[in-house]
């Protein structure tokens, strides 16, 4: 039990620290609203670094996520009904900012289940959301700043831009090189390889996801790929 609050407390204290800087800079700063939505994007992905590392177990982190959405769920549902909590969001829907972090945190405890608890690699737990996550951020960013030239793919959503789409595939492409090369004993020909493959997949899934299920299926299909390979080749 110990070691589970031990887990608790040092992921808490990370999202405590980094919300409450946040949130301070957003009431002090003239921070642009789509930045910040993706700070706090960036916050959320740092937290699955003490989320891997600080527990001991694969399934305390999964219980530790379960928690946290029983938790927020009832407390984000009455914030809602506050006229100033939309807008300091930037909900860009009602109900958008509760829905994104149930579905966020609910990928949290899948991803650890099946990439620690059922192939027993945090690492891969990290290069299957990172794969999504940063690319993501940087997709919105780009797309918002510079997408002059939506993609017409029949199956795209029809918002997604070409630059945006190339800002995903480059970031995630570093995010799983990057993971995958400190994780160790995997050739750096295969790192290459595991994360451009992975960089495709998690940008074509990407264009095609709406309503925010991105959180759910972009992860997913970087687990597709990334553990076999990881599995086989990785050691």
């Amino acid at each position: 039990m110990q070691a589970f609050w031990y887990g608790t407390g040092i992921t808490m204290l990370y999202i405590s620290v980094a919300a409450s800087i946040m949130l301070s800079a957003r009431k002090l700063l003239t921070i642009p609203d789509e930045l910040f939505r993706k700070i706090l994007h960036f916050i959320l992905l740092g937290a699955y670094i003490p989320l891997v590392f600080a527990f001991d177990i694969w399934w305390r982190a999964a219980i530790f996520a379960c928690a946290l959405i029983v938790v927020l769920f009832p407390v984000l549902s009455l914030a809602e009904k506050l006229p100033v909590f939309s807008s300091f969001v930037n909900e860009r829907r009602k109900g958008e900012f509760k829905n994104s972090m149930v579905l966020a945190i609910g990928m949290m405890a899948f991803s650890v289940s099946i990439c620690w608890g059922l192939f027993g690699d945090q690492y891969l737990v990290l290069a299957s959301i990172y794969a999504w996550g940063v690319g993501d951020a940087m997709a919105a960013l780009v797309g918002k700043r510079f997408g002059k030239h939506k993609i017409k793919w029949k199956l795209a959503d029809g918002k997604k831009s070409i630059e945006g789409s190339l800002a995903m595939f480059v970031c995630s492409l570093i995010s799983v090189f990057t993971v995958l090369t400190v994780r160790g004993g995997f050739g750096i020909p295969l790192c290459i390889g595991t994360a451009l493959l992975a960089a495709i997949v998690c940008t074509l899934t990407e264009m095609c996801a709406q309503n925010g299920l991105d959180t759910v299926v972009c992860p997913t299909a970087a687990m597709v790929v990334i553990i076999p390979l990881v599995t086989v080749f990785g050691g």
